[in-house]
């Protein structure tokens, strides 16, 4: 197979596994889905969605949050991994979200790397879940995968986005990011797998017999 046969076939079999899949995070707009991917930084979705539970009770927008204070935000997302960096973050963008924002989030990429805390990869989750708009995540499992199935080379987190994006329809990003994300937690894993045992692996390189070491992002 080439390369953009791979991707069909892998496309065809991600969407045999999860069609139509939902966000793991919890959220209620496009504030509340903000704050969870920010927190989802080396915190698991499960931890995150217990974390926002409470902390979206009382803080569900950026006054609200604001409001809250770095010391209180501290006090409910203390159980996930960088949280008095995180609190900071939060309080900050909240303030920020206040006065340039009217509030509201914004719809682009460009407007939304300008917050604490938020980076490429979190601003085209939001873009994506929140507005609709067209955009592919790249986090550690796609940048992973995206090696294994020998979709993009592995020299950075940009240009495996910019690989990822040249194969795949454009109106299938948002649900390919899911899609491979959760197929790369289920079944080829970082530490599992390494290209030689997982179904889409061994029917895309039936002959491989080395692991295939990834570069990390």
């Amino acid at each position: 197979m080439n390369k953009k046969e791979r991707a069909f076939f892998i496309k065809k079999e991600l969407e045999k596994l999860y069609k139509n899949p939902k966000p793991p995070l919890n959220f209620s707009n496009p504030f509340t889905l903000l704050i969870a991917v920010l927190l989802s930084a080396q915190c698991t979705d499960e931890r995150v969605n217990i974390v926002t539970k409470e902390l979206f009770k009382v803080a569900n927008t950026p006054k609200k949050m604001y409001a809250l204070g770095i010391k209180k935000i501290h006090e409910y997302i203390k159980t996930c991994g960088l949280a008095p960096k995180k609190s900071r973050a939060i309080y900050e963008t909240s303030k920020i979200l206040i006065e340039r924002f009217n509030s509201r989030v914004p719809k682009t990429i460009e407007e939304l790397i300008t917050l604490p805390g938020v980076g490429h990869k979190t601003a085209s989750v939001v873009v994506n879940q929140a507005f609709g708009h067209p955009a592919f995540a790249v986090d550690t499992h796609i940048h992973r995968l995206a090696q294994r199935w020998k979709l993009s080379n592995g020299k950075s987190v940009e240009q495996t986005e910019k690989d990822l994006k040249k194969l795949f329809p454009e109106e299938s990003w948002g649900d390919l990011h899911l899609q491979i994300i959760f197929y790369g937690r289920e079944f080829c894993l970082a530490r599992k797998c390494y290209g030689l045992e997982c179904h889409i692996c061994t029917s895309l390189f039936p002959k491989r017999r080395s692991k295939v070491i990834t570069k990390k992002p």
